[in-house]
Order: structure tokens, then C-alpha cells, then sequence
């Protein structure tokens, strides 16, 4: 798992304000309201909201009227986005294609969970990695020893967790999806906390440090606490929006603190992790051995005595994602998924330049990186605001994208006159900061289209946001984690991936829901309003605060040994809380007083 870089949590925020934008408009002194159920619960008034039909009764009326209603229906339309998915279903595909339309929109919301991972992993995480080594964050060893705790809580986690935090961000933005973002924070807690935490101590039994543990945990469960209080009383005002911000930065500080006074207590001068390892085993009682990072595979291939090589064939080595060295010695499987990935990688490495402080050359291509100046400024107008900004006119005549190709245009001429193919050129960094900003962007857009297939696939199944978001959004959020923390866990290094479980989704919920709310608050409305009108909000919620209690006691119980029993009692867990979860979607269990 490659390190996210640094860049203040200040920043990051501004930046996803930006990318995301304001909400809908209300009206002056009304707290927007978001529906954290079904946008109108079975059985009742389809006119009760006050804004026409809801979209959901679309599948009650005669199929030849479906496409009528949806472009006539204001609240079918989808905000953002560059595909009109409802439209697309209803209208371009004729009734009796529904499943094969079905089909098509799974295959390309898994895509699309792809190109969020390939993002953040390849492209988002190193360039923060890059950006925190040109901020100097780490250039004296005595300050890094206590600062690599600070890193890995802020900006490893900012780059881990980006995809949960952006779709958190950008269903929150619209009231009628609001279900996805809780369901999706709490979905993705109770399978994190329960698959895999069980999945790691079944795959190699170890003991767990117990420190840092109780320290997420309790942090964990606070934040819990706080969303279920927000929900019970039905609203968030600016002063808990900021808590939740607030909450956070005191986590970080405390992770600071503790590994301070271990590191005081043990007198001992600790070298600093490898830059690869999570930062929550740092002030663990126990230190575990420390593997070497093999670094890039390519690296092994390179030649003993350096050559010049042309601008063309830079060029050329640099737009290839695949290595065919790598690519024989690699499971078939394995082969089939990177068929996949080749096409985004392929344009990523195209709009999205990478600095890498661990080469020699920082990844300095020279064509391929003057070619970023023109495409990175091009691709963020193209999808701010799904290309508004881009195909504004100025003066009615001249488009802004235009305009951005020709400064683009004359910028990267000026670059490759004045650099070379050998040397990266002093201002070379300014590539991370622009990295960072068009993976962000490619990040918010795929977040945006995953969202809008989400709420059109439960507009066609007739179900509610909050069970979409625990189930497939939690679940493509999280795979990525579950599969390299299991990998961690094979390779001997269980408690890391243990600690990662319980530290990573702080940052989820903290800075998910207090962005998310933050941002639609403007100066005449300073309350958002969460509706949770569906009884599977609380079963959510309580199912996520019950596993954290049941570790929280049984962990320190078992004096922090944990081997397969407690594993199997996490993974039947959450079995026993998905099946509750399906039955109270389907309102086989219900409450008629919710």
C-alpha cells in the first residue's frame, strides 16, 4: 500500500468544497432537509413532499408511460454527472430490455469502483506522498520519528479513504441521496469491523496491541455515538459540523501524544517506520519486524549504464501500464483483471502526472509531463460541475476550454524547450500539486456517476438509499481495503492490518459526514435536517455501535489474543446483520409506529 503524501486538512477540505459545490437552492432560512430513507416510504403519499410524483412510482405505472413520466418528473432528474441514467433505462431501452439495461449499469458500476481504486492508489496517494516530501514534513529525522504518526492519520488516510469520503461528499449534496452516505458510512463500518477484523484473525491468529486499539476504538465509538444523537434529534448545525472536524484533529493529536510518551517511556531512539507501514502499530508495546520495500518491479529491469533515450521513446515507455516481464509471471486471473484496469490506467497516465520522491529522476518524463500541462488544466474544467464551467461561453463566443488549451498549449511549449530529458527542473513539485488536484477530480466524477447509477438501480428494484449504501456502495468502497489487509495478514503482519481496520474508518465518518454537511450549509442556512424515516437507519446504526461494544469487551477479555473463535463470532455477526437489514428493507420485520 503505497503512503498518501501531505497536504493540509484545511486544504483538502477547500479543495472538495470546489469539486462538489453547493447543494439546491432553499430558501433563506430553511434548513435543507435530507431524506435518509426512501424519498417517500411505501405507502405513502406520492404528493406528500410537495414536489409532483416521486421517482420511485415510476415502476407502479404501465411501461408505456415509464418514459413520459420520467422526463416530465423533476425529481427523476439526476444533478451532476455526465450520463442520464434513469432516461437511459426508460427511455432508450424498451421495456422487455430492462434486464439487459440491468446488466449493462452492474457491469459499469463495477468499472467504476475500478477507476476509483486505480485513482486513489496509483495516482492520488503517491502524489500526496510527493507533496508531503516537498512541504519538508519529514527532512529532520527527530521531527519525523514523532511526525510519521501525524502523516499516516491525516494524509495516508485522506488517500485511503478518498473514494468513501468523495461519494460521502457528493450524495450528501443532493437531498434524495442522503440514504447512500449514511448507509454507506455505516455499512462500510460494520463490515470493516467485523469481515475483515474476523477475516484477519482467522487467516493468522496473533495479539493485538492494545494500546492503539482501545484508543480507535473508543474514537470510533464517539463518533458513532455523536451520528446516532445527530440522527435521533434529526438535524446537524454548523457548530456539530465542525465538531465532527474537530473531533478528528483531536484524534490525530492524540495519536501524536501516545506515541510520545511510549516512545518517552521506552528511552529508546525508534528509527522511523518504512515509509510503507500504516502508522497505527507506531507506539504499540510490541514492535513488529519490519519487512523492505521492494519498491517498483520495473526497477529491477533497469539497465546498469544509463543511455539517452529519445523524447518519442520516453514518451512511448511512459504511456505503457503494462509490463511484460511482470505480465508472464503473473496468474490468469490476474491478467484478466489488469485487461480491465489497462484502459483506465492508460488514460489516467494520459491527464494525471505522477511525482515519485522515491526515484531518482521523481518520475520525470519530460514529453509525457509537458503533455500534463495542456491535459491535466483541460480534464478539471472538463469535469467541474460535469464540464458546466468547460463549455461556458466567454462573451457568448469563446469557450472557457478553448481558452484553457491555448494558455495549455503555449505553457507546455515553454516547458519542453526549457527542461530536458535527463534532469527534472527545480519546479518540478508543481507536477504533484497538479497530480493531485486532476486525481481528485477524476476521483469526484467517478464518485458522482457511482452515486447516480446507485439511486437509478433503486429506483428500478424499489429500494431505499440507506440499504444500497450498506450494501454495494460499503461494499466497493471497502474491497480494496479488505484485500490488502488480508494480504498485510498473510504476510505477518496481522496487527497492522488489524489497527488499520479500526484507524482508517475513523476518518470515514469524522470527515464524511462533517464535510458533507458543512457543505451544504451556506449563510442563511446554517442547519441541514436528517430525516431517517426508515427503521433500517436505526438497525444501522445500532448494528455498528453493538460490534464495536462486542470488541471493545471481548478483545481485552481474551488479554488482546485473538484467534479464530473470535473471528467466526464477527463474520456470523454480520451475516445475522445483513439478513436483518434485507428482511427490514422488505418489511418482513417492521415497526408501524417508524
Amino acid at each position: 500500500m503505497r503512503p498518501a503524501g501531505a497536504l493540509s486538512l484545511a486544504g483538502a477540505l477547500s479543495l472538495a468544497g470546489v469539486l462538489v459545490g453547493d447543494s439546491r437552492a432553499q430558501p433563506a432560512g430553511t434548513p435543507l432537509s435530507l431524506d435518509l430513507g426512501r424519498t417517500v416510504p411505501p405507502g405513502g403519499d406520492a404528493l406528500s413532499h410537495g414536489r409532483g410524483p416521486d421517482c420511485w412510482e415510476v415502476r407502479k405505472r404501465n411501461s408505456s408511460e415509464w418514459c413520459r413520466f420520467v422526463r416530465s418528473n423533476p425529481d427523476c432528474r439526476l444533478d451532476g454527472g455526465f450520463l442520464d441514467y434513469l432516461e437511459g433505462v426508460f427511455c432508450v431501452f424498451p421495456p422487455r430490455l430492462l434486464p439487459l439495461a440491468v446488466t449493462l449499469y452492474a457491469l459499469w458500476l463495477l468499472y467504476l469502483f475500478i477507476i476509483l481504486g486505480v485513482t486513489a492508489e496509483k495516482f492520488f496517494c503517491p502524489n500526496l506522498s510527493a507533496i508531503s516530501t516537498n512541504l519538508k514534513l519529514s527532512h529532520n529525522v527527530a521531527v519525523f520519528s514523532l511526525m510519521f504518526p501525524l502523516h499516516g492519520v491525516t494524509f495516508l488516510a485522506f488517500g485511503n479513504g478518498a473514494p468513501d469520503v468523495f461519494s460521502a461528499v457528493v450524495a450528501f449534496s443532493d437531498p434524495r441521496t442522503a440514504g447512500l452516505a449514511i448507509g454507506a458510512i455505516f455499512g462500510a463500518g460494520v463490515f470493516v469491523t467485523t469481515v475483515v477484523a474476523g477475516g484477519i484473525a482467522l487467516v493468522k491468529p496473533f495479539t493485538a496491541a492494545s494500546r492503539p486499539f482501545l484508543r480507535d476504538v473508543i474514537f470510533y465509538m464517539v463518533a458513532v455515538f455523536l451520528t446516532f444523537m445527530i440522527l435521533y434529534f434529526g438535524r446537524i448545525t454548523l457548530g456539530e459540523a465542525l465538531g465532527y472536524l474537530g473531533l478528528y484533529v483531536f484524534y490525530v493529536f492524540t495519536v501524536v501524544l501516545c506515541t510520545w510518551i511510549h516512545r518517552r517511556q521506552r528511552g529508546d531512539g525508534l528509527a522511523p517506520p518504512a515509509p510503507w507501514e500504516p502508522e497505527m502499530p507506531t507506539d504499540a508495546e510490541e514492535q513488529e519486524s519490519s519487512g523492505t520495500n521492494s519498491g517498483d518491479y520495473g526497477e529491477e529491469y533497469q539497465p546498469l549504464l544509463p543511455s539517452r533515450e529519445t523524447s518519442l521513446r520516453i514518451l512511448t515507455a511512459a504511456l505503457s501500464p503494462l509490463d511484460y516481464r511482470k505480465w508472464r509471471r503473473k496468474p490468469w486471473y490476474w491478467r484478466l483483471f489488469k485487461v480491465f484496469k489497462v484502459p483506465v490506467e492508460l488514460v489516467l497516465l494520459l491527464t494525471v502526472p505522477v511525482v515519485d520522491p522515491d526515484k531518482d529522476d521523481l518520475n520525470w518524463k519530460r514529453p509525457l509531463n509537458c503533455l500534463h500541462v495542456l491535459t491535466s488544466p483541460l480534464l478539471c474544467v472538463l469535469t467541474l460541475k460535469s464540464g458546466a464551467y468547460g463549455l461556458y461561453q466567454i462573451q457568448g463566443i469563446f469557450p472557457v476550454w478553448g481558452l484553457v488549451t491555448l494558455v495549455g498549449s503555449f505553457l507546455a511549449i515553454i516547458t519542453f524547450i526549457t527542461t530536458s530529458n535527463e534532469e527534472p527542473p527545480k519546479y518540478h513539485c508543481v507536477f504533484a500539486f497538479l497530480g493531485f488536484l486532476a486525481s481528485a477530480m477524476w476521483i469526484n466524477a467517478a464518485a458522482t456517476e457511482l452515486v447516480n447509477i446507485l439511486r437509478t438501480l433503486g429506483i428500478i428494484f424499489q429500494l431505499s438509499n440507506t440499504v444500497l449504501g450498506l450494501t454495494l456502495l460499503a461494499w466497493g468502497n471497502s474491497i480494496g481495503d479488505t484485500f490488502s489487509d488480508l494480504t498485510m495478514a498473510r504476510q505477518g503482519y496481522p496487527r497492522m492490518a488489524f489497527s488499520a481496520c479500526f484507524g482508517g474508518i475513523i476518518f470515514n465518518i469524522l470527515v464524511g459526514v462533517g464535510l458533507g454537511c458543512l457543505l451544504q450549509m451556506t449563510s442563511s442556512q446554517l442547519v441541514v435536517k436528517l430525516e431517517p424515516d426508515s427503521l433500517l437507519v436505526w438497525i444501522l446504526a445500532g448494528a455498528l455501535g453493538l460490534s464495536l461494544v462486542f470488541s471493545f469487551v471481548s478483545v481485552p477479555a481474551q488479554c488482546f489474543q485473538l484467534g479464530k473463535a473470535y473471528g467466526v463470532c464477527l463474520i456470523l455477526y454480520y451475516l445475522a446483520f445483513l439478513c436483518v437489514a434485507l428482511l427490514t428493507e422488505f418489511r418482513v420485520i417492521h415497526l408501524s409506529a417508524v
